[in-house]
């Protein structure tokens, strides 16, 4: 089980990186997408290559060792982005939820999108969907997966 400042440490870094919309860190390999966040003994990174269709993975270390992580795989159902599905997405994902913090919460909606994300399992091993529905038709789509790591 992962204590309360773990779980608060990592809804405030999902918070701070990408969700916020900040300009990515330098990149640690070609074309990636880099989101450094620390914070006392704890560092999460995010990392992802691609934008339409992307793949990428989460992180956090507590004092320089590897403790949980998540990868995830997702794109657009469609052949270009609404407008506004950026600002959209990003906003769901500052609603992640203490209960479950993975990505978004169960479901959120504002103004023409709505956002669905289930997860099964928990911190320590878990897997989950998130969609996107504009004008009640899927949009965008993505699957992640994680949980502990430990040597």
């Amino acid at each position: 089980m992962y204590p309360q400042e773990f779980i608060s440490f990592l809804i405030r870094a999902k918070q701070a990186t990408y969700a916020s919309g900040r300009t990515p860190d330098t990149s640690s390999r070609p074309n990636s997408h880099d989101l450094h966040y620390s914070e006392g003994e704890y560092t999460y990174i995010d990392t992802y290559l691609g934008g339409f269709h992307f793949a990428g993975e989460e992180a956090v270390w507590e004092k320089e060792k590897p403790v949980w992580g998540m990868n995830y795989y997702g794109k657009m159902l469609v052949d270009s982005i609404p407008a506004g599905f950026g600002e959209f997405l990003k906003d769901a994902l500052m609603h992640v939820p203490a209960d479950c913090p993975y990505r978004g919460p169960v479901d959120y909606s504002d103004g023409d999108y709505t956002y669905h994300c289930k997860v099964e399992g928990e911190m320590e091993r878990f897997i989950g969907e998130e969609e996107i529905i504009f004008l009640g038709k899927p949009v965008y789509w993505l699957a992640f997966h994680g949980g502990e790591i430990r040597d």
